[in-house]
């Protein structure tokens, strides 16, 4: 019996084909909206994660403004251009640090002034930084040339390189002439270009060695912050814990930025966006839900006498339920299926315009909403012919024999 109810609900969709293909389009839309919207979202956290991730493993020390030592903001501070002198870290307190943190990974001391430049008959500003020898060689990648040997040798980033035309060779004049002098350095290595970072923002920038720095700004073992970079990222926490039970026992003396928890809220934030925005396309499904309905029920009112005779011959009210029942469940089907393989086309096509790449679109996290849309169509179509189906399967056979 089982087989004659499905075909009857075959023949009812063929003989009701458009009005079937109509009811069975707003699920097709629905999935491919649920899917698009949720590959989005899914790329763009995956693309975004990918590119803090080499930051999450960055703890970044500075002076707490609130107490004593010293201090200054991630990246290094913004001085040359006035206003109130930077507070800094002492060589005492990296000392401090260094021996709670070392155990973690590498620690290292920044310079950072920010300064007018010179470049032939060009000015502009750049940001200079101090760093240890070994340390350059740890945290940059110089793609032409070399890294500083001497205290008038620099490498550049990227960034100012191209702005300004630099090359090997090239010379920089850093200062301003009428107030302090100048410094003349030469450009001896271009680094590759590092991106947003929350240590060291290179790719516009100057760097050279402590000595260059010193001896141009003073405030030898006067630190503008301290870096840890992390051998694991999970120890993030307890190393920010121990430098801060180090450090600020009986004062506030430094600030701890532990970068793996800008990471977890970025994320946290790109999830509700994509969250928001799949609840936005699920609109159309409830659309299509309606349209099922609808649908659903004009079979109903169509086929009363159809029910009568096959009620009066001992179809059970089960059987008729599962016949219109039958019928949701195709059109579910049916619509997902067309929604799933257009999901891949259309979904390609968003991600690309909105997130810029591809690179994660066949990820696991990215795909999974695929069957998960299908998913959701299909209860929609059952849910929404469980009504109709009910109220089938409860005709009065004697009245459903007398309807015209």
């Amino acid at each position: 019996m089982k087989d004659v109810i499905l075909a009857l609900s075959l023949r009812n969709i063929r003989i009701h084909f458009l009005r079937s293909v109509l009811a069975a389009l707003g699920i097709v839309i629905g999935v491919v909206a649920i899917s698009s919207m949720g590959m989005m979202g899914a790329n763009m956290t995956l693309s975004v994660t990918e590119e803090l991730s080499e930051m999450a493993n960055i703890v970044v020390i500075t002076a707490s403004s609130g107490g004593g030592g010293f201090g200054g903001g991630p990246g290094g501070p913004m001085r040359g251009g006035g206003g109130d002198e930077e507070e800094k870290i002492s060589e005492d307190e990296f000392n401090d640090i260094k021996k709670v943190a070392e155990k973690y990974g590498l620690v290292y001391v920044i310079y950072s002034e920010s300064d007018t430049i010179e470049i032939g008959d060009r000015e502009g500003r750049s940001t200079i930084y101090g760093l240890d020898d070994e340390v350059m060689q740890e945290l940059f990648t110089v793609t032409n040339g070399t890294y500083p040997r001497s205290t008038s040798s620099v490498m550049i980033g990227p960034t100012l390189a191209d702005r300004y035309d630099l090359k090997i060779g090239s010379r920089i004049d850093i200062g301003d002439e009428e107030e302090e002098g100048t410094t003349t350095v030469r450009v001896v290595g271009i680094l590759e270009e590092r991106g947003m970072s929350m240590d060291i923002n290179s790719d516009n920038a100057i760097i050279g060695s402590q000595k260059l720095f010193t001896g141009m700004y003073g405030g030898e073992g006067e630190y503008d912050q301290v870096n840890l970079i992390l051998n694991d990222v999970n120890d993030s926490a307890k190393a920010k814990e121990e430098i801060l039970e180090r450090m600020n026992k009986k004062e506030e003396t430094v600030s701890v930025q532990d970068n793996s928890r800008m990471l977890e809220s970025i994320t946290s934030t790109l999830s509700t966006m994509t969250t928001f925005v799949m609840a936005i396309a699920g609109i159309s499904l409830l659309v299509a839900a309606t349209s099922i309905f609808n649908v659903m029920m004009m079979s109903v009112t169509e086929r009363v006498r159809e029910i009568g005779i096959m009620r009066s011959i001992g179809t059970q009210k089960s059987e008729v339920m599962k016949m219109f029942i039958y019928e949701s469940v195709i059109l579910g089907v049916i619509g997902a299926i067309i929604g799933a393989i257009l999901s891949i086309a259309i979904g390609w096509i968003v991600v690309l315009a909105m997130v810029g790449s591809t690179d994660y679109f066949f990820n696991a996290a990215s795909l999974v909403y695929i069957p998960s849309a299908m998913l959701v169509g299909v209860v929609i179509c059952i849910v929404s012919g469980v009504y109709p189906a009910w109220r089938a399967s409860n005709l009065d056979p004697i009245e459903a024999l007398r309807a015209e």
